[in-house]
């Protein structure tokens, strides 16, 4: 069966938003992470429109084809839950399975707690539901006389900016072999013990990763032409703003802390993904049912690294299905 992915442009919560989108049937809506867009669930966006279903991925805030808003405080997670709430009212759906990868998870499972009534059922890749801590975030984040942890990096408007835009290729090609579980391959000795995603003070981010020696088998020329494009034309600056929120997003949260997410929900991860090895995590998963009481599966890709859909198309894409089988 033959699958188009078709694109348009909707109006939600005051944005012009580009959607990617294949099939037709009940709405999964697929939210990516940085640096990324809607293309990297090209994969899923044919599978779920063969297996019956209405998927669509949008270009999120700040990215791609979608507005931009200049002010950074236009970028916390109530903006962007409203986003897809108002893409649901766009699409005239009632209700969605919501998955989100990297950045993209924490929208999903954010919509999920927030309006529960329009969430059916929630994915999250990479990165889990993670519940309100005591702290303020960047407080309790890595920062040496010679290296911050890269959310610190991207705090201050220019910097970051400056380092990734002065060549997207090299930064799309440099960052998604580095994430990789091909990257991140013990025998190569890419793995970081203990300072998993710094970035020294001297050199910046892009120039500290390594260039590949060859992509991996799910990464083409092709693919990163996609990406680097989108990037050349729009810059880093909207997806770097979401960073610039991490604060912003704990103070607003304060209201929903300790609140679980309670519909039905899938968490998968690659084994090499750097996400877990961030502080904590070895806490977090075994506990992730006191709050996410809904979890139905957790599961971990052996020898997969961060870019979990793309890395391991098939093995995500049964995952996927099987869930929404279940919702029924």
């Amino acid at each position: 069966m033959s699958v188009e992915i078709t694109h348009r442009t909707v109006e939600t919560n005051g944005l012009r938003m580009h959607v990617a989108e294949a099939g037709r049937g009940p709405l999964v809506v697929l939210c990516h992470g940085f640096p990324e867009s809607w293309y990297s669930w090209r994969h899923q966006l044919v599978t779920l429109a063969r297996a019956g279903y209405h998927a669509v991925a949008p270009d999120q805030r700040g990215y791609g084809r979608t507005t931009a808003p200049e002010a950074v405080d236009q970028y916390t997670l109530f903006h962007l839950v409203g986003d897809i709430v108002g893409l649901l009212d766009a699409l005239g759906e009632p209700t969605a399975v919501i998955a989100g990868h990297d950045w993209g998870a924490p929208v999903a499972w954010h919509a999920a707690l927030l309006r529960p009534d329009r969430v059916r059922g929630v994915i999250g890749l990479s990165v889990p539901f993670r519940p309100r801590g005591s702290t303020r975030p960047t407080s309790a984040m890595a920062s040496t006389p010679d290296a911050v942890f890269y959310q610190l990096y991207f705090q201050a408007p220019g910097i970051a900016e400056a380092d990734l835009e002065r060549d997207p290729r090299t930064t799309i090609r440099r960052l998604l072999y580095w994430a990789s579980g091909e990257g991140r391959d013990p025998g190569v000795g890419r793995i970081d013990a203990g300072d998993v995603g710094m970035v020294p003070r001297a050199g910046g981010l892009v120039d500290s990763r390594p260039d590949p020696p060859a992509l991996p088998s799910w990464l083409r020329e092709a693919d990163i032409d996609v990406y680097a494009g989108e990037f050349a034309r729009a810059g880093f600056r909207g997806g770097l703003n979401w960073y610039r929120n991490i604060d912003r997003n704990w103070e607003l949260l304060a209201p929903w802390a300790g609140a679980p997410v309670t519909v039905p929900a899938l968490y998968v991860a690659g084994e090499r993904d750097l996400v877990l090895a961030f502080r904590g995590m070895d806490q977090l998963l075994p506990a992730l049912t006191r709050f996410v009481p809904g979890l139905r599966r957790t599961i971990i890709l052996p020898g997969c690294g961060h870019w979990t859909q793309q890395e391991r198309a098939a093995e995500v894409d049964a995952a996927v299905l099987e869930f929404l089988r279940e919702l029924g």
